[in-house]
């Protein structure tokens, strides 16, 4: 029976010493880390995913604040919009909440962030430097909230293992197969087009899924032993939440396992908090916006 994992107690420690942190600029009565998200329309799902880093914000004493434009905004007012944040000394973090309304052009926005406050690690210069391992980046936090359950759990350096991410997304199969091959894991990653994804889960000891089907991953698909991490997050028809893994069953074959809720997704919160904390920091040392 697996050992579960749970985000939500790692977490809880990353936030923890975030607070201690920020408790220290209030009593020096510093500025203040300031984190600003940017929500178009009233998708409900968007909306939870606001409100969670909002209290993850208050929690820490961080700053926050969230501007929520009506869905028809523009693809000029918001980028006019992000072009005023980046100038504004007392942002830190900024973050546009995912997915946009299809009339706007999410590239071009994601983009327009300046790479000095991209929290979520989607710019291009971000991910570039990330490829090419330099510290002074911001790294995708999902996949970066992963690697640090792996490491909660003793698995730093990934030597010798086959690790398979399945899923291809930018925001979290392709950065998290990057960081898997940096710990020195063998990669292997499946998608819509691969055939027989079970012929490669079978043999791996590290299996990341993001994918977005509920309990797409069986017990049979598993190998004994293995890490299997899940990132998806599905809503069923009785309005209870589960993964892309069929957790009941896979826990029964592997021997760590996260669950859904309270497995990746306080890590991904987690992190963006720690990497506004992180532009902040840079900030301050340059001596930019004192």
């Amino acid at each position: 029976m697996a050992t579960v994992i749970y985000g939500s107690e790692v977490s809880a420690s990353i936030k923890s010493e975030l607070k201690k942190h920020v408790e220290q600029l209030h009593n020096m009565k510093k500025r203040i880390p300031k984190l600003v998200v940017i929500l178009i329309g009233n998708h409900p799902a968007s909306m939870s995913y606001v409100k969670g880093k909002q209290k993850a914000c208050e929690q820490i004493g961080m700053l926050q604040e969230v501007l929520h434009f009506n869905e028809t905004i523009t693809q000029n007012q918001l980028i006019k919009q992000i072009e005023v944040l980046n100038n504004d000394h007392t942002v830190d973090g900024i973050l546009v909440q995912l997915p946009l309304p299809k009339h706007l052009n999410e590239q071009q926005v994601l983009q327009t962030i300046s790479y000095k406050k991209d929290v979520d690690g989607f710019h291009p210069y971000n991910i570039g430097k990330a490829v090419l391992q330099e510290k002074d980046t911001f790294l995708s936090c999902t996949p970066k909230g992963v690697m640090r359950l792996l490491e909660s759990i003793g698995y730093d350096d990934l030597s010798g293992l086959h690790a398979v991410v399945v899923g291809r997304s930018n925001i979290v199969g392709k950065p998290m197969a990057q960081l898997l091959l940096q710990k020195n894991a063998t990669i292997t990653v499946c998608h819509s087009k691969t055939k027989d994804i079970s012929m490669y889960t079978k043999h791996a000891d590290i299996v990341v899924v993001a994918v977005g089907k509920a309990k797409f991953i069986k017990k049979e698909w598993i190998k004994k032993g293995a890490i299997v991490i899940d990132v998806g997050i599905n809503r069923l028809e009785d309005d209870t939440l589960c993964g892309d893994v069929d957790f009941e069953e896979v826990k029964q074959i592997a021997s760590y396992i996260t669950p859904v809720p309270k497995g990746v997704g306080p890590m991904t919160i987690a992190m963006l908090l720690e990497n506004t904390w992180e532009s902040y920091k840079r900030t301050n040392e340059e001596g930019e916006f004192k």
